[in-house]
């Protein structure tokens, strides 16, 4: 699998298999419309991933730069590309991967992708919320459990996890 995976910055074509494992993995409530992913596409340059294998799209990982510590709501829904700005977190507001991927892999290559892109463009690291029962895969990638969020997306109970950059000057 790892041999013949890319990780690279999403297109407008891959939208349809971008909408289709969006859907797959998150409920009607939780799921970021075609629409801003679309437009997230379109604004954020350097922090919109897939994990493409042989043509086919097996997952994705997106979000603004953002200068809060913690991911905020709007997010979700505004495009705001401030990868312009010094320092700033990477805001997860989505990874995903395709059902016939999961377990293989492509989440813990495209996490690790995301904070190679956090070490080269100097940001101070990267955060995102989740659920209780995802808090132990991201502490596995090395994320830090810093408690209950302020969102309020979706109507759920999320956690804020933070992946800092060490040695910061």
């Amino acid at each position: 699998m790892k041999e013949d995976l890319t990780i690279r910055q999403a297109r407008l074509d891959d939208l349809d298999a971008i909408e289709r494992i969006e859907q797959e993995n998150f409920s009607a409530e939780e799921a970021i419309a075609r629409e801003i992913l679309r437009d997230h596409i379109e604004a954020i340059r350097s922090t919109f991933l897939v994990a493409e294998s042989k043509g086919q799209i097996l997952g994705y990982l997106e979000g603004p730069v953002r200068p809060e510590r913690y991911l905020i709501d709007s997010s979700f829904s505004e495009v705001e590309d401030l990868s312009h700005i010094e320092k700033g977190f990477i805001s997860i507001t989505s990874l995903s991967i395709a059902k016939e991927a999961q377990g293989l892999g492509v989440g813990r290559l495209l996490l690790e992708a995301m904070k190679e892109i956090a070490i080269k463009d100097d940001r101070q690291g990267v955060n995102l919320t989740c659920h209780d029962y995802l808090i132990p895969y991201y502490e596995k990638h090395g994320f830090t459990n810093e408690g209950l969020s302020d969102s309020q997306y979706a109507g759920e109970v999320w956690y804020n996890l933070v992946w800092e950059r060490k040695n910061i000057d």
